[in-house]
């Protein structure tokens, strides 16, 4: 039996690090086996492309080379990581995935979704994650979050107006996949975060069983 695959999303500094450890918890608590990991990234190969997309750089990065990088690592990801996992039966926890490129590159860069979904096919083939938690937060919110963190890096540089629209992305793919995607606020105390997130886990574990059964 396939393990489940879960994907965590959202625009900068709504909390995925913090939300993620939690997460882990629970499926500790449920005694399930899991692999943790992250997009762009996984693999050794993979975070060596990370490090090309993360890097602020002097030269203006072609929107087709960044998208084609996004995929190369996530090939790689797949192929190296998630997929062995999965057919081991275990579940996969990923910090971003597809979703985020639809909403990086094809929202805020303004790139063709069509394209984005050729990409899609050729790597992934069918597979899709099984639930995906997009936290949603008020851009300059978030921005402000982050800046206190660490210092920017090549994304986080970016104009307001673009992560305004990596969010609007991220709300559409929620609208269209709504047995898919559950978005939780964000802005909310993190007890009450956490309290949705565990809903939603529940909601999708409860659902997991009886189609088990």
């Amino acid at each position: 039996m396939r393990g489940k695959f879960i994907t965590i999303e959202g625009t900068e500094g709504v909390g995925k690090t913090t939300n993620i450890e939690f997460i882990q918890s629970w499926l500790e608590a449920k005694n399930l086996a899991f692999v943790c990991t992250r997009e762009p990234g996984g693999t050794p190969l993979a975070e060596q492309i990370r490090e090309l997309l993360l890097a602020p750089r002097d030269e203006i990065v072609c929107s087709t080379a960044e998208l084609l990088l996004m995929f190369a690592g996530r090939a790689q990801h797949l192929h190296q990581v998630i997929k062995p996992v999965l057919s081991e039966g275990a579940w996969v926890l990923c910090d971003r995935f597809t979703d985020a490129t639809y909403a990086y590159q094809g929202a805020g860069r303004n790139m063709r979704t069509d394209l984005i979904a050729e990409l899609e096919m050729l790597v992934q083939g069918s597979l899709r994650p099984d639930l995906t938690l997009i936290l949603d937060i008020p851009v300059e919110v978030g921005l402000k979050r982050a800046s206190a963190r660490s210092e920017p890096d090549r994304f986080e540089q970016e104009q307001v107006e673009f992560f305004e629209r990596v969010r609007q992305g991220y709300l559409k793919i929620a609208e269209e996949n709504p047995d898919r995607c559950v978005i939780i606020d964000a802005s909310s105390p993190l007890k009450a975060v956490q309290r949705q997130i565990t809903v939603a886990l529940e909601a999708f574990w409860f659902s997991s069983e009886e189609s088990n059964a």
